[in-house]
């Protein structure tokens, strides 16, 4: 990936992020997510006031990408914060993990975390979940 592809990228998520709807918690999540293809997919958090049906902002865009045919994933944004607060280093929560091991290659696959557009780091997927189960485990 280009370090321009990265930048917009780590911009998106921060714009996607703005559009997080939380009524409750006021943790505001924006995620980016790249397809092999080279369409960003955005995501935010949505939360509900039975808390079960809240969605992660990492979820919202695999599932929209998902939704219109895409599968194959190269790389995600993730930033956070509380609402009009600093943002905080917010790693993807293991459920949305679990969902990126659906996907994508452990060792490929990058996740970007970290605080600013300036100030953010890369983990493989395999760092963020050494031990995942994926569709490779069900194979006979």
């Amino acid at each position: 990936m280009t370090k321009e592809t990265e930048k917009l990228l780590v911009k998106t998520a921060l714009e996607y992020r703005k559009r997080a709807y939380t009524p409750y918690s006021g943790y505001k999540v924006g995620a980016a997510l790249l397809a092999k293809n080279g369409t960003i997919y955005g995501g935010c958090n949505i939360e509900n006031a039975a808390y079960t049906p809240t969605n992660c902002a990492e979820r919202t865009a695999f599932f929209k990408a998902v939704s219109e045919g895409v599968t194959e994933f190269e790389a995600i944004a993730v930033f956070g914060g509380y609402d009009g607060g600093k943002l905080k280093v917010c790693a993807p929560c293991g459920v949305c993990r679990q969902v990126m091991a659906e996907f994508c290659d452990p060792d490929e696959f990058i996740i970007y975390i970290g605080t600013s557009e300036e100030d953010y780091k890369p983990h493989t997927l395999r760092e963020m979940l050494p031990f995942s189960f994926s569709p490779k485990e069900l194979e006979k």
